[in-house]
């Protein structure tokens, strides 16, 4: 009895497994801005209104809106040249730039659809327009390649896996720890195309690309001497992302 209970998990197991990696394949598509195949499961207007939902909590997470409208106005115009000189213009995208009232998190992030987020902190400590170019530049990077609504499709089928080997054979752990593995991985890769992304973007505007390891000094100075491990991490180590910046600016600076 209890070998056959196992045989019928196991189908089980199988039959679920299948139909996720089968929905995966359904779900590939390659980016038409970077060339790049990834699963994604959902449309750009989904991403757009996910973004516009989640914008006023995540600004409030971060004390509200900056009260300065100067400094605001700088975010917008750096943020409205980047995109109105690159393909980001051709995206369906509506980006909006926000400064954050946060003094104390150095971070920058974006929404899906195009909600880019700077916060105070982080502006405080950046020397000039071309730094706050990279770091803008990198988060409508994040957008254009659609990494969140990636994430968001692998997540689902890893959790899909998960739960077929937890039915089928009680692999649920093994396959949930190589599943994040993975999804660290592929931070790690949306990390670097968002700063290679950025370069471009700086430079179609006019901005200095070098600026962009001066923002990775900030960071680096910011995470200090105890920072977490790369292989821990879904962002690479500065250094790193220094070395590929460069590369990137080599590769498109005579193009």
């Amino acid at each position: 009895m209890r070998g056959r209970n196992l045989k019928i998990r196991l189908l089980i197991g199988a039959a679920i497994a299948l139909f996720f990696v089968f929905k995966r394949c359904s779900q590939q598509e390659v980016n038409p801005y970077t060339g790049r195949t990834q699963t994604i499961s959902m449309s750009a207007n989904e991403e757009i209104a996910i973004g516009l939902q989640s914008a006023p909590q995540m600004a409030q997470q971060h004390g509200g809106l900056h009260e300065n409208n100067q400094y605001q106005a700088l975010v917008d115009n750096v943020g409205n040249k980047l995109v109105n000189n690159s393909v980001a213009r051709e995206t369906p995208y509506k980006y909006e730039f926000h400064l954050l009232a946060d003094a104390n998190t150095i971070n920058a992030f974006a929404l899906p659809g195009g909600q880019v987020f700077i916060t105070y902190a982080l502006f405080s400590k950046l020397e000039n327009e071309d730094q706050l170019a990279g770091v803008l530049g990198h988060e409508i990077g994040h957008v254009l390649g659609r990494h969140s609504a990636e994430r968001i499709a692998e997540s689902e089928y890893w959790q899909g896996l998960v739960t077929a080997g937890s039915v089928g054979a009680d692999m649920g752990g093994v396959i949930s720890g190589i599943g994040q593995n993975t999804l660290l991985t592929n931070g790690r890769d949306d990390e670097l195309e968002s700063d290679e992304l950025g370069v471009l973007f700086m430079l179609k505007a006019g901005y200095n690309p070098e600026e962009m390891i001066g923002v990775m000094e900030v960071l680096k100075d910011a995470a200090g001497p105890n920072r977490v491990p790369e292989f821990q991490s879904t962002h690479p180590d500065p250094d790193n992302r220094i070395e590929k910046i460069r590369e990137a600016i080599r590769k498109y600076k005579n193009q």
